[in-house]
């Protein structure tokens, strides 16, 4: 049964012809009766030589007008909304709050704060997690490391990041991000989704559903998450943080794992080979299809494009995981641990293998980050791990040609305070959690390069101008990907659901070419 027969297809939809005066007006017929169209879009991705795929895809509605996305395979057909500056994007994502005044908020005044409480004109009754509300105190934790300008403009970078400080003059650098959210599940949640609470989608996951991939053979979205040598605890990260929400499920970002297969289940089992797999999946094909047909569920759909995806990536995967074929003066860019499988610096060399190869959005999760206490002796080895592969991977991708069009983030979820948390010495602090203000970086396609936006007080505890929120943040992305971010929706729950959600966000021109 490698496909259906007409004379089946014309059973199932005879036996569907005989029920509809009994369901017209039910959930399950409207369902069904579009659900042809969904199936549609999936099939004429796969393999074409499969009858039945052909037959379904010749009724699929054809766009009226150019859109300019012609070269992708899915998406939505009303895509982009404008010229793109960027066909792709890679977010590094410091999970657990970079310290913004030991790294690129340079704060010199703190130096004769030492020590000192921080003024409650500056606090202004803020909100404070339970691990610092209880203190008696909260004294001021200057940073111990020394800062430099670098670039034409003299930006500030500390010494812990030399690399990217060699950067500056290439990225823009926002000292303004806020967020509300005061604790790591909710915010990185926040960050990632556009909502404190679990259940929306995910960023890759709007981006796959709205510009689907450039290259059928790999996902639209990839998630790597990088071993950290910082302190031995970090915050978990689910993964609903790439999932697809109330999206179809084959939206959601693939986990690309360091040990093992690259992919779960990439490998055929013991005996199979890729033929008898193919002939697997077409059978497989053919009674989700019919079931597609009966009942009209989405997820069916998803199903089969998903199964479809994993018998391809059994040849792509291999190829872009074999680090093989990299000159020696391109893994040097990375740093030492490139070839380390799972390390930052491997996943950022495997981001731009990606981006060459069509992978519409890739985001890497470094963890380790939620310094609390013993900063000095844990930030160093973070900045370490990050540092010079994210400056390794600007400059591979500039010199590819590949970074004009290809747009990289780096930031957390949010920033941490000047104030101590705990016992503070001269050469020994840790810091809270502090959502008012915090950094990010952004570079390549449309991305303005050596400026720096925002400004926050002497303590780097409140904006003084420019703010940006992380719904800002979002839309801005999305800007560059030619999506605007108000008509970009989908009907959920009675909504129209945006990644942006329903309060007021900008797109940060300032920030763009």
């Amino acid at each position: 049964m490698s496909h259906l027969s007409d004379q089946r297809i014309a059973e199932l939809l005879a036996a569907s012809d005989a029920q509809t005066h009994l369901s017209q007006l039910t959930r399950r017929s409207l369902f069904s009766s579009s659900a042809v169209g969904l199936g549609a879009a999936a099939l004429a991705s796969l393999d074409g030589t499969r009858s039945l795929g052909a037959e379904l895809a010749s009724s699929a509605p054809v766009p009226a007008t150019p859109t300019g996305n012609e070269t992708a395979v899915g998406g939505r057909p009303d895509l982009p909304h404008h010229p793109p500056a960027a066909k792709r994007a890679i977010y590094l994502f410091m999970s657990g709050a970079p310290s913004q005044m030991d790294m690129w908020d340079h704060k010199p005044e703190m130096a004769d704060w030492f020590d000192k409480d921080l003024p409650e004109s500056i606090r202004q009754g803020q909100r404070l997690t339970t691990m610092t509300s209880g203190q008696a105190r909260f004294p001021i934790a200057p940073s111990i490391y020394k800062f430099a300008p670098h670039g034409q403009n003299g930006t500030m970078a500390s010494e812990l990041i030399p690399h990217m400080a060699g950067k500056v003059d290439e990225i823009a650098l926002v000292k303004s991000m806020y967020t509300e959210a005061i604790n790591h599940d909710p915010a990185i949640t926040y960050i990632c989704t556009g909502n404190q609470l679990p259940g929306k989608a995910s960023l890759g996951a709007w981006l796959s559903y709205g510009l689907g991939t450039e290259n059928a053979d790999l996902p639209a979205f990839v998630v790597m998450t990088a071993s950290w040598t910082g302190r031995k605890q970090a915050q978990a990260l689910y993964n609903r943080l790439w999932g697809s929400g109330f999206l179809p499920s084959r939206y959601q970002g693939v986990a690309l794992r360091s040990t093992g297969d690259p992919v779960l289940y990439l490998s055929n089992p013991s005996g199979i080979d890729s033929r008898v797999r193919r002939r697997m999946l077409d059978t497989l094909a053919d009674l989700n299809a019919e079931t597609l047909r009966r009942i009209g569920d989405p997820e069916t759909d998803a199903r089969i494009a998903q199964y479809e995806m994993a018998f391809r990536m059994q040849t792509s995967v291999p190829d872009l995981t074999d680090l093989s074929d990299e000159p020696q003066h391109v893994l040097d860019l990375y740093g030492p641990d490139v070839l380390k499988p799972g390390t930052f610096a491997n996943c950022c060399l495997m981001a731009r293998r990606m981006a060459e190869r069509g992978v519409r959005f890739t985001q890497i999760f470094h963890r380790g980050w939620d310094q609390h206490g013993a900063l000095p002796k844990d930030l160093p080895n973070q900045c370490r791990d990050t540092d010079q592969p994210s400056a390794g991977l600007l400059t591979d991708l500039k010199q590819r040609g590949l970074l004009d069009d290809t747009l990289v983030v780096w930031g957390g979820e949010f920033g941490r305070t000047i104030y101590c948390q705990g016992k503070l010495t001269k050469d020994d602090y840790g810091r809270d959690h502090h959502p008012k203000c915090f950094t990010v970086w952004m570079a390549g396609a449309g991305i303005r390069q050596g400026v720096v936006h925002g400004e926050t007080d002497e303590f780097s505890y409140n904006i003084l101008r420019d703010p940006v929120h992380i719904r800002d943040l979002n839309a801005t992305i999305l800007d560059q990907l030619g999506i605007d971010h108000e008509r970009f929706t989908y009907p959920f729950q009675g909504l129209d659901q945006k990644l942006t959600g329903v309060e007021e966000s900008r797109v940060v021109r300032e920030l763009l070419v």
